[in-house]
């Protein structure tokens, strides 16, 4: 049972996804209490690897309203939480075919919040007119009276 916090709708547009993986996220309490309200973004978003560790940079979760001094750095990096494993395998992959790893989406699961992230390679021009092609051929095809 997942409740979507955001989603990065960009990134269906501007890469390919190759491959998804799910990530935990470590978060300060009025960072939660702000993604309850819905104050994130995640377009220009992108997770790095540094010594083993990976590390989302960009992620913009905004103030939360009635936090105090306290209240949380709004561009600050946030680390994932994944299993070495897949932290090597997903920065092996990207190293060698070139690719970036990006957020796709944030959601609440359960009480938890995660961070679905994909390896994403960048669309050329051609490849994205030819996916508005292809998307406006079937909206005329789904729109047309038989």
């Amino acid at each position: 049972m997942s409740k979507l916090i955001a989603a990065n709708k960009r990134a269906g547009f501007d890469y390919f996804i190759e491959e998804k993986l799910t990530a935990g996220i470590v978060l300060v309490g009025t960072e939660v209490k702000s993604l309850r309200l819905g104050k994130v973004t995640l377009t220009e978003a992108f997770v790095t690897i540094n010594n083993g560790e990976a590390w989302v940079h960009q992620l913009l979760i905004g103030h939360y309203s009635h936090g105090n001094r306290n209240n949380h750095e709004e561009n600050r990096k946030r680390k994932l939480l994944l299993h070495k494993d897949q932290i090597e395998s997903f920065d092996h992959v990207a190293r060698t075919k070139g690719l970036a790893i990006i957020p796709l989406r944030i959601f609440f699961e359960k009480s938890y919040v995660k961070l679905e992230i994909g390896l994403a390679k960048v669309k050329k021009i051609h490849d994205k007119r030819e996916t508005l092609k292809a998307k406006d051929a079937q909206r005329k095809m789904d729109t047309r009276d038989y």
